[in-house]
């Protein structure tokens, strides 16, 4: 016989931990949280750089830009709190040719905007003073930014929805749903549960997870590979905490990188490749399913055309070693070839609209008993506490509307 739950939650990712969390807080309501993966956080949120984001990239008034700024300070309370190790280091972003200025100065009126107090603009022989070995002709300080261990943060998550009377249920993959009266029954691979509304954190199954539930959530899931390098331990003196480039603001990544890890260890990249397996960290990992549906999605052609060329320098770097350390030079000009060896990698799940257009903001869609959280992307993971919080309020919302 099925158990039945008043909200079940979809994903055992930082952002569905965090909504789970943040709903138990605010109403004492039977939550379930189902996970695919044998344990949390083995996605995305397991596999990214551990990067606490300052706000500094993100478009002033958007969803992003709002959820970072409140989301890193929560996130950082909530580590105090807990004892959870983090670093705020800060970071500089540095600017290695003319032609990258405008943006630079793009970026520092935008961390302005965003509230980030103490950002400072540093001239070439200050970057030094940060960075001894780096190289530029201009950058920025950025105090706020800090690194973490966010497969910690997502257990500590999971320990306080347990206390606060949720229950997890990993290696549970939902595999069809139905609706009996106002209740919907979720089939998973082992189990049954019958439930009063749901919150799809399915991350790089979120538009899959929308189709199950009726839903067309016009757009589809692209995966996009995060390939990283390390630093090999003599040489991680070379890097102090994090030195970024200036980014292309038209395009969703931020470029390659050094990032210093909160458990030792330097990572350098990621580079941006296309997978061919919406979990496919590694470049044989291949899905005929994933790849025949980007081929008929029109988005994807309409992208294709318009990125074809950054696409091909990116793969050209994803195997190419010796095209990787010119990139990682120009913001270290010491690093050598033999320094770096490989590193893990990450899959980005990124959405994509009809038209070819990624989306860049936070895309979060309310239907019927349901709230889809279809585009969360860097900087979700930073700003996890505080998305959690805005969907729990649409979710209590809607449930004291549609269910009491």
């Amino acid at each position: 016989m099925s158990r039945t739950y008043d909200i079940t939650i979809i994903g055992g990712g930082i952002v569905g931990t965090a909504t789970a969390l943040s709903i138990l807080k605010e109403k004492k309501l039977k939550i379930l949280l189902l996970e695919k993966e044998f344990s949390l956080a083995a996605h995305q949120t397991g596999n990214n750089s551990g990067v606490i984001h300052s706000g500094l990239y993100y478009k002033p008034g958007s969803l992003k830009a709002a959820n970072c700024t409140t989301g890193r300070d929560m996130l950082y309370a909530f580590c105090e709190e807990y004892k959870i190790p983090f670093d705020k280091c800060g970071k500089i972003v540095v600017a290695t040719s003319k032609e990258e200025i405008p943006a630079l100065n793009m970026l520092e009126e935008r961390g302005r905007a965003n509230g980030l107090a103490g950002i400072k603009r540093i001239s070439s022989s200050q970057i030094i003073e940060y960075e001894p070995h780096s190289s530029g002709i201009d950058g920025l300080f950025v105090p706020q930014t800090g690194i973490v261990d966010y497969v910690a943060v997502t257990n500590k998550y999971a320990d306080l929805i347990s206390e606060n009377g949720g229950e997890i249920k990993t290696n549970s993959k939902l595999v069809s749903v139905k609706k009996d009266g106002n209740d919907l029954v979720l089939f998973t691979e082992h189990d049954e549960y019958r439930t009063k509304f749901i919150v799809n954190c399915g991350g790089l199954q979120s538009d899959r997870i929308a189709k199950l539930f009726g839903v067309d959530p016009k757009l589809q899931i692209i995966p996009f590979r995060g390939e990283y390098y390390k630093l090999k331990k003599e040489k991680e003196y070379l890097v102090k905490n994090l030195i970024y480039p200036v980014p292309d603001i038209k395009f969703p990544f931020l470029g390659v990188h050094f990032t210093r890890m909160i458990s030792g260890g330097v990572e350098a990249g990621p580079n941006a490749v296309l997978a061919f397996k919406r979990e496919g960290y590694k470049k044989t990992d291949f899905s005929f399913l994933d790849i025949l549906e980007m081929k008929l999605y029109p988005g994807f052609w309409k992208m294709a055309a318009k990125y074809y060329k950054m696409g091909f320098q990116e793969y050209r770097r994803s195997f190419s070693k010796e095209l990787f350390v010119k990139s990682l030079q120009k913001l270290v000009p010491e690093i050598q070839l033999d320094d770096i060896e490989v590193g893990g990698a990450g899959v980005r799940a990124q959405a994509l609209e009809r038209d070819g257009k990624l989306v860049d903001d936070f895309r979060i869609v309310e239907t019927e008993r349901m709230v889809h959280v279809l585009n969360a992307p860097s900087p979700a993971a930073t700003a996890s506490l505080s998305i959690g919080k805005t969907i729990s309020e649409m979710v209590i919302n809607r449930f004291n509307e549609e269910v009491k």
